[in-house]
């Protein structure tokens, strides 16, 4: 008897869909009952009126979907592909964001070009210009996070202060997250930041890192964020360990800030992207431990785990609504999330490449691996690199195109040009910031 064929895999995105928009319609349903038994029933409606003719939608995102249901072949979006998922950031664009719930705004404006912001860019990176943040909330998240970092977790001695403020994170931070509706929805990103930071530099990189020992170092930090469930006994000595160092207390101030506002599905969610950071670590240490160059392809999926992916993912907890689980675990969706976020960690790679190779001992990035790898000069390694960056963005915008047009959920819709603003903002401090980063001279 011939074995039955296996039917082709199926996307569960539009039950996912469908789950969503039922619960979203149960609940006004639900509202509307309420608001009857209270008020009596509405006014009788007015005779309708004929139809109109439904409108033209031209944008990019309609336009895959049409040629996806006509059988026709879809291509890739090109540069010039409308921004759906943006949405204008910065100055004079609260009103576009349903989060925002502060002060009236001017009318939008468009981004200025390149060199209305401090720093260059790139040449020949593919990016998108934002305009500079609000600055009354820079200062305001810059003077919080200080004063938790000093007073709250005791974070870095003296001598530190210098490095910490020339991170710039409360600009980077605001950058990332326009649509937060407030600066404690700001805070709640950069304590993350910080502490990631403070974990990065302490165990593995500039302030006594090392990978030696550091899968126990990782491991007892994580029980920070994800909290161990022992015996009485061995509770209070586990309690007393998070005490014990800088790393360690910011990461367990950070998610307690975090889960006072998020969801339990946004915090769990966290919890499993940081797991995969922590991974990337590891095997960035085993390589450091070997002195092992790895293939441009096993560093590559070494970045999707040692990668920014924490940051984007809680874009709607900073934003201050939720993307419902069975939406953010669609593989569409995780496409979408990795793809922005190793493309985000290759803009590190390229930004922070003359400053590798001015520290001691020798740092993994891209270039340095294309370079070894491949058998090319460094500058051919570089703008490979860049290459490399490019298909990656590129890949992003498409595949977040084609799914904002098939999941038209305001939740997923939102989420995913929020992801889109924190890739362009990632950008915009790691070019803006001339007190880390300096450009190689290739050009």
């Amino acid at each position: 008897m011939p074995d039955p064929e296996l039917s082709p895999p199926q996307s569960s995105l539009p039950t996912a869909a469908a789950h969503v928009g039922a619960y979203v319609l149960a609940d006004a349903a639900a509202r509307a009952r309420d608001i009857e038994a209270v008020f009596g029933p509405p006014p009788p409606l007015p005779a309708p009126s004929p139809p109109a003719p439904p409108p033209v939608d031209l944008s990019a995102a309609a336009a895959v979907a049409a040629a996806s249901a006509s059988g026709t072949e879809v291509r890739r979006p090109a540069a010039g592909l409308e921004r759906i998922l943006r949405g204008p950031s910065g100055l004079g664009t609260a009103s576009l964001h349903p989060a925002r719930r502060e002060e009236p705004s001017p009318p939008p404006e468009s981004p200025p070009p390149d060199s209305a912001v401090e720093g260059t860019p790139v040449p020949g990176l593919y990016h998108h210009s934002v305009r500079e943040p609000d600055p009354v909330r820079v200062e305001e998240v810059s003077g919080r996070i200080k004063a938790w970092a000093l007073d709250e977790v005791d974070l870095y001695p003296d001598d530190w202060e210098d490095q910490f403020d020339g991170f710039s994170v409360g600009r980077y931070m605001v950058a990332c997250h326009p649509d937060a509706p407030t600066v404690d929805h700001l805070m709640l990103a950069t304590r993350l930041m910080v502490a990631e930071n403070a974990v990065d530099d302490c165990y593995c990189e500039d302030h006594g890192g090392s990978p030696v020992g550091l899968g126990e170092r990782l491991l007892l930090a994580h029980t920070a964020l994800d909290p161990l469930h022992t015996t009485e006994e061995y509770h209070s000595r586990w309690a007393e360990s998070l005490r014990s160092d800088a790393p360690r207390r910011a990461y367990r101030s950070a998610m307690e800030y975090f889960v006072q506002t998020s969801t339990a599905s946004q915090a769990d969610r966290f919890r499993h992207d940081m797991a995969r950071l922590h991974m990337g670590y590891l095997a960035e240490a085993a390589w450091a431990q070997a002195d092992h160059i790895p293939e441009v392809w096993e560093y590559l999926a070494m970045r999707q785990f040692n990668n920014f992916r924490p940051c984007p993912t809680i874009t709607d907890t900073v934003g201050g609504y939720e993307l419902p689980a069975d939406l953010h675990a669609q593989p569409a969706m995780q496409r979408v999330i990795a793809l922005a976020s190793n493309a985000t960690t290759i803009v590190n790679d390229l930004y922070s490449y003359t400053k590798e190779l001015a520290s001691p001992g020798r740092h993994l990035n891209l270039p340095v691996v294309i370079a070894e790898r491949e058998n090319v000069s460094e500058r051919e390694a570089y703008l490979k690199a860049v290459e490399v960056h490019n298909d990656l963005m590129r890949d992003f915008e498409a595949e977040a195109a084609a799914l904002a047009a098939a999941c038209p959920v305001p939740s997923a819709q939102r989420f995913l040009r929020g992801v889109a603003v924190w890739v362009d903002g990632n950008h915009y401090w790691h070019q803006t910031n001339t007190y880390r980063y300096s450009l190689p001279d290739f050009w």
